[in-house]
């Protein structure tokens, strides 16, 4: 195989497949590195409420719902779960001395429980939703499905669309202040707690969205959560935890970094390799590549 033929045929479809998973990534953690960068909490739960917008979706869809229907009204119903785990388990130990391991504990076994409640509604056995657009594209040489191009497509569009809201409203100007002083900003007339419930509901509803978009190729499962959580956490640690362009360059690097890592080393070492850069981060960056929220 000489030169171009290793560019088409292996480096170029590699791109594409680690863009895409990028992209998956960075809507997981997009929901998680504003929860973290707003209300400093570390929700280890995030991963199941991605799951819960995964099953909403194969739910309803099984009921005869429009997949693009159900790509506004599942992160619509995610929105009073998100209000309701905020009020009742996130609120009531916010200003406690050790808000970080406590709000970490009581997530975690939120996970715990729901992890197990969608076990016995939906059973252990992997169920995957039918593809909303069959079919594949030649790109340049390079057979890319459909959806996967739908996915990169929408998946920068929801990314701007945030960073707008967050960086270029006076909603996202309100957000920012309460994270970088909230005694400051209630003092301006800016409705503190009601802003942390509505940022931590929105994270939910990204991870809701994310479930929705993703159950089409990564399948649906009771431990999908478990699984995308983890590479979720090591990109928002590396992009800096709370940082929005942080987790999206993050997320697109780290993924690649696993999709051609991947033609040279087992596929079994990609993941360690991915992990020991976040481990290097927390060491000598610690803040991350682009800071917190409250700071950019």
């Amino acid at each position: 195989m000489n030169a171009l033929d290793y560019l088409q045929f292996v480096l170029a479809p590699q791109v594409v497949n680690g863009l895409a998973l990028g992209v998956a990534v960075v809507l997981v953690a997009l929901g998680l590195t504003i929860i973290f960068g707003m209300l400093d909490v570390i929700n280890m739960s995030h991963g199941e409420f991605y799951a819960i917008g995964a099953y909403a979706a194969l739910a309803l869809g099984a009921a005869g719902i429009s997949f693009w229907f159900l790509l506004v009204l599942v992160p619509v119903l995610m929105v009073p779960l998100g209000m309701a785990a905020e009020r009742l388990l996130i609120r009531p130990v916010f200003d406690s001395r050790d808000r970080h391991v406590t709000t970490l504990l009581v997530t975690f076994g939120l996970a715990l429980v729901v992890e197990d409640l969608l076990k016995v509604a939906f059973g252990p056995n992997t169920q995957r939703p039918p593809t909303p657009i069959p079919g594949a594209t030649e790109l340049a040489g390079i057979i890319v499905p459909n959806y996967r191009l739908f996915l990169i497509v929408v998946g920068a569009a929801i990314v701007s669309g945030v960073a707008y809201v967050v960086y270029r409203t006076r909603l996202g100007a309100m957000v920012r202040a309460a994270a970088f002083d909230r005694n400051m900003a209630a003092s301006l007339g800016v409705p503190v707690a009601l802003v942390y419930a509505g940022t931590f509901a929105f994270g939910v509803a990204l991870a809701g969205l994310a479930g929705v978009l993703l159950a089409p190729i990564y399948s649906v499962f009771p431990t999908m959560g478990r699984d995308f959580i983890l590479l979720a956490f090591t990109v928002v640690i590396v992009g800096g935890m709370g940082s929005i362009w942080g987790a999206v360059v993050a997320g697109l690097l780290l993924t690649q970094v696993q999709a051609l890592a991947s033609l040279v080393i087992s596929p079994v070492w990609t993941d360690p390799i991915v992990f020991g850069t976040m481990v290097a981060f927390l060491v000598f960056r610690p803040q991350g590549l682009f800071g917190r929220l409250g700071h950019a």
